[in-house]
């Protein structure tokens, strides 16, 4: 017997020593835990989902102030007939504008649209000044129709407009605004544009809004279903322990285990200063309804060993001796795979793995310890008898084919099989997202109708932003520092899902041919810095408006910004959209003297940084998960191959997790990462407490194929309805919350729970029977079985030949 396993068998006369005791110490933190919980805050920030440390974020924090960063705010206004060029529509789009202007935390110089004051027309005068105006002048109560189509031919002649702001049918118009990264309230922003939506709503208008701030604000308003969850989640966990126990202790102590855990977890959560986020809230459920199975197996134990000993406070020892154990190493590999979370780079899992896993962790307390302490300290139950469900009725007849000769191989073959394909269809798996529009929301839902809307009437909402740098001031100006941007924009636009490019090889061209009386002849780069300064100062002069170059260039003339407009940001457009700045960066038109080109900026970059720091973390985190599982189990049971065991269960459900992931087109991403870590740290619980049971039993029994019968048999029934009760803490996720990753997450997670509960069933019992491990067989010689108790609990002269001919006393038992 190793020390560590030894010491978990003594710890029962510190625990029972003086139980009341022990009860009063945890009612204690739990009520300092329970004053805690209103300081939770449930809220998303859009800082923790970013990779600090990634070159493109840097870069995003860098020039956000300047240029605009992820947090764009854009309002399309749509006419179902005729054009934007009217006056009523126009009057619209301005009211929209200034609203726009006046949401709370704008940058007031990020803010463009068709009739903002720094939209204009530029154009040459008789005396040879470039002079601009506003396309549309607010002021004016009447334009005639003779004016409206003058104004949409200057409109359609303006390339930094037409496209861009105007859609190229003319029924669309785009208001764009960024939030000062400083100043973000999600929740305001977004409450503030559904004023605006509503307020301008007219027949024959749809009002589109779409955006980061936009996509939080849609999540951050389903905060209120949680609780709607919640009450079903609940419903469902009592209906469930009201089929499976009918008695009283069976029903409470559980629920008990469950609110005990629920308010050390959010304790937890307020004394870190953390917020609840509404996308994760998946995993604090699981947790809960993780502490609910330990606590109904308990219970489960206790009530069997009752019925053979006829002494409460025996029971519960007895109880506790054999479950502490497999339920403690359970509880460990739960908060391991939450816990290696944090390697990541994103904040939003740094702080996941910290909390989630001191959650998972005080079950010990709150289950393992609490539920034995109580059931010693209650009265003795009146009825002891388990009653028979359906459940206990089919699993012998189930352990009866898995434990048979052709049963064993058809499994092990058929596992090898299922890896195979398994393995074909993981490859499907994509990084970030697998489709347009936000997986976070359903493909109907009004935001990715709106982001669907603005896509096809306008180049694309996602911006990338790319940054020219030279090493002197007013370097961007050098002739062959335009033109070789320029050439980085013609080199772009070959990709067919980019919509368009600005730049300041535009603006540049544009103003060359505007003093030269528009010849199209004109619309090129000049050889000389001092002509481009030229043009780019008589830009600005023309504009009365303060800052009119700062969308293309910084103050210093040092720093340009390149913009391009794609149509999504699913994670094969934004791997080739990177790809492709990297190898125009490669080629000859880029090597230019004191040019540096910067990666990457906007909605596009920064979703950028994400997805490689979740592929990052998918890489590390998952494969460190197992390993650390493989070693959790070769320590407590002193074996490797027990540790390969659980290693081969685990990546069978990994592998098929991943197949299904592709079949179904979820992303690995930011989101789906935490699930998957949590998913194999809850699911090898089944495989854990199957091989627990079969070396129990060998130790008892001394026949191998009996005593994996047996465990089937009798932990089969608690494996199969912890499952049933774990997926019933989250399905109700499914089919009530409005937010799709939630859905997709619970899914995923029931998935998971599903595959596991197969490999435990079916591939460890086979394993185990094919290649007789030194572990199990050696079993009788090695103490740490907790045989002492178990012989104790076991009639004199029982026999494996008598259990078998009495399938009612296999059913009753757990383990």
């Amino acid at each position: 017997m190793n020390r560590f396993t030894a010491k978990l068998h003594r710890i029962d006369g510190v625990i029972f020593s003086s139980p009341r005791v022990t009860l009063a110490l945890i009612v204690a933190v739990t009520l300092y835990f329970a004053f805690q919980i209103p300081g939770v805050r449930m809220a998303s920030d859009f800082a923790d989902l970013l990779p600090q440390q990634h070159p493109y974020i840097q870069l995003h924090n860098e020039i956000r102030d300047t240029f605009g960063g992820a947090n764009n705010v854009i309002v399309a206004v749509e006419v179902t007939e005729g054009t934007i060029f009217s006056n009523e529509t126009l009057q619209r789009i301005h009211r929209i504008t200034q609203a726009v202007d006046s949401l709370y935390g704008i940058n007031h110089n990020l803010v463009t649209s068709l009739t903002h004051r720094n939209t204009r027309k530029v154009w040459l005068n008789e005396e040879g000044t470039v002079k601009s105006a506003p396309h549309f002048d607010p002021s004016v109560e009447h334009y005639t129709d003779d004016e409206l189509e003058k104004m949409q031919a200057d409109v359609i002649a303006n390339r930094r407009v037409f496209g861009l702001l105007v859609s190229p049918d003319l029924k669309s118009a785009l208001i764009r605004g960024t939030l000062n990264e400083g100043e973000l309230d999600y929740e305001k922003v977004f409450n503030q544009l559904q004023a605006i939506r509503d307020k301008e709503f007219a027949a024959g208008v749809k009002i589109h809004a779409t955006g980061n701030p936009v996509l939080v604000g849609w999540v951050s308003s389903y905060a209120d279903q949680v609780v709607q969850i919640f009450l079903y989640t609940v419903l469902i966990m009592l209906l469930l322990l009201i089929f499976y126990f009918r008695k009283a202790y069976g029903i409470l102590l559980p629920t008990l285990g469950i609110v005990l855990t629920s308010i050390w977890g959010l304790g937890i959560l307020s004394l870190l200063g953390y917020n609840l986020d509404p996308l994760m809230l998946v995993i604090p459920f699981l947790i809960s309804a993780r502490a609910m199975s330990h606590g109904i197996q308990l219970v489960e134990r206790y009530y069997h060993d009752l019925q053979i000993l006829r002494d409460s406070k025996a029971a519960a020892r007895s109880a506790f001796e054999n479950l502490f154990r497999p339920g403690s190493l359970g509880v460990i590999s739960d908060a391991i795979g939450l816990l290696l979370i944090s390697l990541g780079s994103v904040p939003i899992n740094d702080k996941l793995a910290v909390y989630a896993s001191l959650w998972a962790l005080s079950v010990v307390v709150t289950v393992l310890i609490m539920v034995p302490v109580l059931l010693e300290i209650l009265p003795t139950p009146r009825k002891t008898e388990i009653t028979h469900n359906l459940m206990r009725h089919i699993l012998p007849k189930a352990a009866n084919s898995v434990t048979s000769p052709g049963g064993v191989t058809t499994i092990l073959v058929g596992a090898l099989i299922l890896y195979g394909v398994g393995g074909y269809f993981a490859s499907w798996v994509q990084i970030g997202e697998a489709e347009p529009g936000s997986p976070l929301l359903y493909l109907d839902h009004d935001y990715n109708l709106s982001s669907k809307a603005v896509n096809e009437a306008f180049p694309g909402s996602e911006e990338l932003y790319i940054i020219a740098h030279t090493d002197d001031k007013g370097g961007i100006k050098r002739p062959e520092v335009v033109k070789a941007l320029a050439d980085f924009e013609a080199y772009m636009l070959t990709d067919p899902e980019l919509g368009a490019a600005k730049g300041l090889p535009d603006l540049v061209t544009a103003v060359n041919r505007i003093t030269h009386y528009d010849d199209p002849r004109w619309l090129l780069v000049p050889d000389d810095a001092r002509v481009t300064g030229g043009l780019m100062f008589m830009y600005m002069m023309s504009s009365p408006i303060p800052g009119a170059l700062l969308e293309f260039a910084d103050t210093d003339e040092q720093s340009a910004n390149l913009v391009f407009y794609y149509k999504d940001h699913q994670g094969t457009t934004i791997r080739r959209a990177i790809h492709m700045v990297k190898q125009w960066m490669d080629s000859a038109a880029a090597q230019v003297e004191g040019l540096t080109i910067k990666l990457a900026g906007g909605l596009i970059g920064v979703t950028a940084a994400i997805n490689e720091a979740a592929y990052e973390t998918n890489l590390v985190v998952i494969p460190l998960v197992l390993v650390l599982i493989f070693g959790s189990v070769t320590f407590f049971y002193w074996s490797f191959h027990a540790g390969w065991l659980m290693m081969l269960a685990m990546s069978f459900a990994t592998t098929l997790t991943y197949a299904y992931m592709g079949l179904s087109g979820i992303g690995i991403n930011v989101n789906t990462v935490p699930i998957i870590a949590v998913g194999i740290g809850v699911g090898i619980d089944y495989s854990i407490y199957i091989m627990d049971r079969i070396r129990a039993e060998y130790e008892r029994l001394g026949d191998l194929r009996a005593a994996v019968k047996h465990a089937i048999s009798t932990t089969g029934v608690a494996i199969g309805f912890t499952a049933i009760t774990l997926i019933g803490g989250v399905v109700m996720w499914v089919f009530i919350s409005d937010l799709r990753f939630q859905a997709d997450a619970a899914l995923l997670l029931i998935v998971m729970l599903i595959l596991n509960a197969v490999a435990a069933m079916n591939l460890v019992p086979a394993w185990i029977l094919k290649f007789k491990p030194k572990f199990i067989m050696q079993a009788a010689e090695d103490g740490s079985g907790g045989s002492e108790s178990k012989r104790e609990v076991e009639s004199p002269g029982e026999t494996e030949a008598n259990l078998l001919d009495n399938p009612r006393k296999i059913a009753g038992e757990t383990r």
